[in-house]
């Protein structure tokens, strides 16, 4: 723990200073709406003597820096993402489906009761319902499918919540959106997922 605090302490200084990073692009991208939204925090003074800019140097415009815990379970069927402003759940399809297939299998209703409980804990009322697909088969079957297999998700986690203040958006991307590479089974397995995210509770 103490070497996360120290990490994330200097990757705070190097915001402040206006100090950029180079990362490689691999970092896939997000589903619409789903995009870090929160405003910086703390305004930096640009003359401080104690930031020692380079001459002719400015800040960069501040940011916040959004901590991701990320949980996986060994057989890697399920994975949780928590952040400062959200919770997402991404279970693969196999453990949810069988094979090109929208009806849920047995074992799927109780992991899909699991997170609404985690719904109901967090008090969400707006809730996000993403279907994926690998990039076998043709392009507008992964988007059917993907599509469906996200309602039949929303399906159960709308009869678990029963509360009518609860909003679904429920979405079919396809193959769009990898976290993995579909060049293996293994990469195609993890893309083959529906996510299930939500606000987290501000108390």
């Amino acid at each position: 723990m103490p070497r996360l605090l120290l990490t994330l302490t200097a990757a705070s200084c190097m915001v402040a200073a206006g100090i950029t990073a180079a990362y490689a692009d691999d970092t896939p991208s997000v589903p619409p709406g789903t995009e870090a939204t929160a405003s910086a925090p703390v305004e930096v003074d640009p003359n401080d003597p104690d930031l020692k800019l380079p001459e002719g140097a400015t800040l960069a415009g501040p940011k916040v820096l959004d901590i991701k815990s990320v949980v996986e379970d060994q057989s890697g069927d399920e994975r949780r993402e928590d952040t400062n402003t959200s919770v997402k759940f991404a279970l693969q399809a196999e453990v949810l489906f069988g094979k090109d297939s929208a009806k849920l299998g047995a074992d799927a209703k109780a992991r899909i009761a699991a997170i609404a409980e985690e719904i109901k804990k967090q008090n969400a009322t707006n809730v996000r319902v993403f279907g994926f697909t690998d990039n076998l088969g043709s392009s507008a079957h992964g988007d059917v499918l993907s599509k469906q297999r996200a309602n039949a998700v929303q399906d159960v986690l709308s009869q678990d919540l029963n509360d009518p203040n609860v909003t679904f958006e429920v979405r079919g991307y396809g193959e769009q959106y990898p976290i993995s590479s579909n060049a293996t089974e293994e990469g195609r397995k993890k893309n083959r997922r529906v996510e299930v995210s939500f606000p987290r509770s501000e108390s």
